[in-house]
């Protein structure tokens, strides 16, 4: 093993990176950052972004949505975004006026491609809604839409096309 190696870097055109201060890092649960875009009706907290954690290309945090609630209508731009259901149930609305409607469960992922127009309600009456939610990029993009929803939305079973 190279010098280099054992004394916690590499040397990377001439220059010797820091692992301690340049490598992994744990962003404890209870010190997540509120300080982000939000919309009605949901609580978004920052665990990874680029000044918490040198994240470069992807942004991470929680969304806590409380029971019987939903948020409002929105889209984050250009950026995909997946959603992990962690507790409760999600209920997932989508489309010009969120024709379209899904739910997810403990364990579920959702992907929401670019600028779709959604929004996530709580499915249940007494349990809160608990995800992770990771995008593609760090800037904090959230556009909240006036969307006069349609009553009806058409139930979407989405089969992936290798699995079908």
């Amino acid at each position: 093993m190279s010098d280099d190696h054992q004394h916690g870097g590499t040397v990377d055109h001439d220059h010797l990176i820091d692992w301690r201060e340049h490598g992994v890092k744990i962003i404890p649960g209870d010190s997540l950052d509120p300080n982000t875009a939000q919309t009605p009706g949901m609580n978004r907290a920052a665990a990874i972004n680029r000044a918490r954690a040198g994240a470069e290309k992807i942004w991470a945090g929680t969304v806590v949505i409380d029971a019987n609630a939903k948020t409002g209508a929105h889209h984050h731009g250009d950026l995909e975004s997946i959603i992990y259901v962690v507790k409760g149930r999600a209920r997932m609305r989508w489309g010009d006026k969120l024709e379209y409607v899904a739910e997810a469960g403990p364990g579920d992922f959702i992907f929401v491609p670019p600028y779709v127009p959604h929004q996530e309600i709580n499915a249940s009456r007494d349990e809160v809604l608990q995800c992770v939610v990771v995008r593609s990029g760090q800037e904090p993009i959230v556009v909240n839409l006036d969307i006069e929803p349609v009553e009806k939305p058409e139930g979407v079973l989405w089969k992936d096309p290798i699995h079908k």
